[in-house]
């Protein structure tokens, strides 16, 4: 009995601590930006700020179109147990960062300016000297120009982010579907209007496009469209990884690559079952992979988290010296 209770109590003691979740703010335009930081309950030997993807996206990484797959959190709490403390936010005008700003009115330069509005409040909660920023799908554009001006920045981790233009990449979705083939007679002179920098009149428009082209966001899409992700990540002196799952039906292995070839000194890394979400596929079944998106209970795939904690601490934590 004795010597079941002291087995009990050893295995208690061996096991470690739990991360240290807590409520982080950063100043935005009109009201405070609101995001979580998870830190390891020892020493943090290094800090991330989890920048989101697309759309209505919250600091879990889940949104109110079907997404529930949590993936910022399951990597956050990953990352914990490496040392390294995450930041994951809601971005301006969403979520619990709806009084600073309106959702629609914003660019992928106010986005980036935020960015670095979070890194400096990282850095004053944490006393790191540099914040290391994992942007995932837009949120990696959004990383990209933030990282143009490497003040408060280790590096960058450009996890299943666009390499190419994004008026190519929607393109491209908008063709792989063939559900959308009766929209695309719209679609694509709209994007061309847009990548040019004229508004588009919706007057007639299929209802199906209006969340791509509602006059509302028309000048965050031109703003969005204006950008090459492979131009800006040449201009990077800072250490970058680039990560890639090969199951990912909405960013390819071709963005990685291209995002590599202009990054001589980027770390690419292909993770064969991984997914837009992070979460392991083993089939080429459409249906299988979009089920996983709406699955809070399944885990990280194997061979993201890992290798990005190898990768910030072998690149100097929070001094990420290149």
């Amino acid at each position: 009995m004795f010597a079941l209770l002291a087995a009990a109590a050893a295995l208690q003691a061996a096991a470690p601590a739990a991360p240290v979740e807590s409520t982080i703010e950063a100043p935005g335009p009109t009201g405070a930006l609101r995001g979580t930081m998870l830190a390891p309950a020892t020493t943090t030997r290094a800090v991330a700020l989890i920048v989101p993807g697309s759309g209505p996206t919250d600091r879990d990484g889940n949104n109110p179109l079907g997404v529930r797959a949590q993936p910022y959190r399951l990597l956050a709490e990953a990352l914990a147990s490496r040392g390294i403390a995450t930041v994951r936010i809601d971005k301006r005008g969403l979520f619990g960062s709806a009084a600073a700003g309106d959702a629609n009115a914003v660019t992928i330069a106010d986005y980036a300016t935020d960015v670095h509005q979070w890194a400096r409040a990282a850095r004053a909660r944490t006393g790191a000297r540099c914040v290391w920023l994992m942007g995932h799908s837009e949120g990696g554009l959004v990383a990209l120009v933030a990282a143009q001006n490497p003040a408060d920045l280790c590096g960058l981790v450009l996890v299943s982010a666009g390499g190419r233009p994004i008026g190519t990449v929607i393109r491209e979705q908008l063709r792989a579907n063939p559900a959308n083939a009766p929209l695309l007679g719209q679609a694509m002179p709209a994007l061309d209007a847009l990548e040019a920098g004229r508004h588009v009149d919706v007057a007639g428009m299929d209802p199906h496009l209006l969340p791509l082209f509602a006059p509302p966001i028309q000048n965050y899409m031109i703003s969005l469209l204006s950008y090459d992700p492979a131009a800006l990540i040449g201009a990077v002196h800072q250490p970058v990884m680039i990560v890639q799952g090969q199951r990912d039906l909405q960013i390819g292995e071709t963005d990685a690559r291209r995002l590599a070839a202009a990054d001589s000194g980027a770390r690419l890394v292909l993770v064969a079952n991984a997914n837009h979400v992070l979460k392991a596929v083993a089939t080429d079944d459409r249906a299988a992979n979009i089920a996983t998106y709406g699955d809070p209970a399944l885990p990280l795939a194997p061979g993201i988290a890992d290798p990005i904690a190898d990768f910030i601490l072998s690149s100097g934590g929070i001094a990420g010296s290149r």
